[in-house]
């Protein structure tokens, strides 16, 4: 079951496998006659009428649903819109089919029209990079059952980052594990979070080192930011080029499922925030050998989890000195402003205004210690005016902030993936790790 489960579903022979029998059963659809009672050229031609019309109809539904309602939250990229196309085009010719059909064909059109829907879910999926395995779409985290090292030695007998030399037989990379977090304070409902440790973290007198904290999108799972978007091997390499020195990462669950999205405020929809900035704070410092101080602390995340990194890490400098805004929204949203203020802030719009992070930074500035890294796809056309006004903003609050934009790609996991890779280095480096 569990070879099963981490079958990849972005690449690899699974993928050849159900792209090819989709293209075969489309072209068997259309060479194969319905019945005797079709003529052979009056078919095939209505066969490829049927899967043009499907296709604009494809179309027309991404247009209508992407484009007009934003029922997606995201702009769907050309080739998610060419996916669908393709996937309407064959269900178009498959229903086409059953007029007049043979009993045989009556049995495999529906087959065939979900293996049209699972190819177009799978290229979209592709084109966005979300669900790497059929774990992950099923909602089971891939770290479940793995357990951290014990930490046993005292933090006073640790060497320091600067006088740190890695020893013989180190690990070669770092180690991943599922922990739960108590809501002590917050209350609030989250699922396992999960935890990175260097190599240098795995040594029997490991140094104390810097920590983030990082969000997955929405929707999402505590685990994305180290698998879909790669960061567990970003991590990885810059140890690899540091003897084993790279933050410790932390990644919680601040959704408290797939579909919430309580946007990181006390709210009605739950104590995000606190748990965050409280209940997560409190258990890192009492179980990982990581430095105390806010100058080696950091936030980040991925779309709405980068929306976080910059609403907590520039609302909390007493907690955090570092930022990673990865495709971050410009504010909190739960689609409109009006559902917003009245699901997430109880009706009170001033609190709606001032959970904004233009609002934030305004307020707390000027930042004297804050690093910060806003990072977008070059082609993501709904979230890029809004990541390059609050990297401006960032600096207009006297915060020390770089921009990266990811050439060619939009709102997925190739952004997220470059932006981390680029941005972790820079934060490492910031922290002194780059040794």
């Amino acid at each position: 079951m569990s070879a099963f489960l981490d079958i990849g579903i972005l690449a690899g022979p699974a993928v050849i496998a159900v792209i090819a029998a989709a293209a075969i059963v489309g072209v068997l659809l259309v060479v194969i006659r319905p019945s005797r009672k079709w003529g052979r050229s009056r078919w095939i031609v209505t066969a490829l009428v049927s899967a043009v019309t499907g296709a604009l109809a494809g179309l027309a539904l991404t247009w209508l649903f992407g484009d007009v309602n934003n029922a997606f939250g995201v702009d769907l990229t050309l080739a998610s819109r060419a996916w669908i196309a393709a996937g309407c085009a064959g269900i178009a010719v498959a229903v086409t089919s059953l007029w007049r059909p043979t009993w045989k064909r009556a049995i495999a059109v529906p087959l065939s029209i979900v293996l049209f829907v699972v190819t177009a879910a799978m290229g979209v999926n592709i084109a966005f990079g979300q669900y790497p395995t059929i774990r992950s779409v099923l909602g089971m985290s891939a770290f479940e059952g793995d357990t951290l090292p014990p930490l046993s030695t005292p933090a006073s007998d640790r060497p320091t980052v600067a006088d740190w030399t890695a020893p013989a037989g180190m690990p070669t990379a770092g180690t991943v594990a599922s922990v739960t977090i108590p809501a002590t304070v917050s209350r609030f409902v989250a699922r396992d979070a999960v935890v990175y440790l260097p190599p240098a973290a795995l040594t029997t007198n490991p140094p104390l080192l810097p920590v983030m904290i990082m969000l997955s999108g929405q929707p999402g799972s505590p685990e994305d930011p180290l698998t879909t978007a790669h960061l567990r091997e970003s991590l990885d390499a810059y140890a690899a080029a540091h003897q084993g020195l790279a933050p410790i990462v932390v990644s919680p669950d601040q959704l408290g499922a797939p579909g919430n999205n309580p946007m990181c405020v006390d709210s009605p929809l739950g104590n995000s925030a606190t748990y965050l900035t409280v209940d997560v704070v409190t258990w890192i410092k009492a179980n990982l050998p990581v430095l105390d101080a806010p100058d080696d602390w950091g936030i980040g995340g991925l779309s709405q989890g980068g929306t976080c990194s910059i609403q907590l890490g520039a609302a909390h400098p007493e907690l955090f000195s570092a930022i990673l805004d990865a495709s971050g929204e410009e504010f909190p949203t739960l689609g409109d402003e009006a559902t917003t203020i009245q699901q997430g802030f109880g009706g009170d719009a001033d609190a709606y205004a001032a959970a904004h992070p233009a609002a934030i930074l305004a307020a707390n500035a000027p930042y004297t210690d804050t690093f910060a890294v806003f990072g977008v796809g070059s082609e993501d056309t709904a979230f890029l005016p809004g990541v390059q006004k609050l990297y401006q903003d960032a600096k207009d609050a006297g915060m020390d902030a770089t921009y990266i934009e990811a050439q060619g790609s939009a709102h997925d996991a190739t952004t997220w993936s470059y932006v981390f890779q680029q941005g972790i280095g820079l934060i490492a480096d910031h922290w002194g790790l780059d040794r």
